[in-house]
């Protein structure tokens, strides 16, 4: 006897790695763009580590 999953709208999505990989292709396409190697901050920028540090900040006052 062979289970198939059943058609329609089952399938899960993990939110986590779908964000991963849109960050994963924007640094792709980021470094495919330079003429160098990215830099550190480069790299910071394009996956917007700044932007989530401050977020993580700003939360940690609202909590505290």
């Amino acid at each position: 006897m062979t289970h198939v999953a059943p058609l329609g709208g089952t399938a899960v999505q993990d939110h986590v790695a779908l964000a991963e990989i849109e960050l994963c292709g924007e640094l792709i396409i980021a470094a495919s763009a330079a003429r160098e190697r990215l830099s550190l901050e480069s790299i910071d920028e394009v996956l917007r580590v700044a932007e989530e540090r401050a977020g993580a900040t700003a939360g940690s006052r609202r909590e505290g």
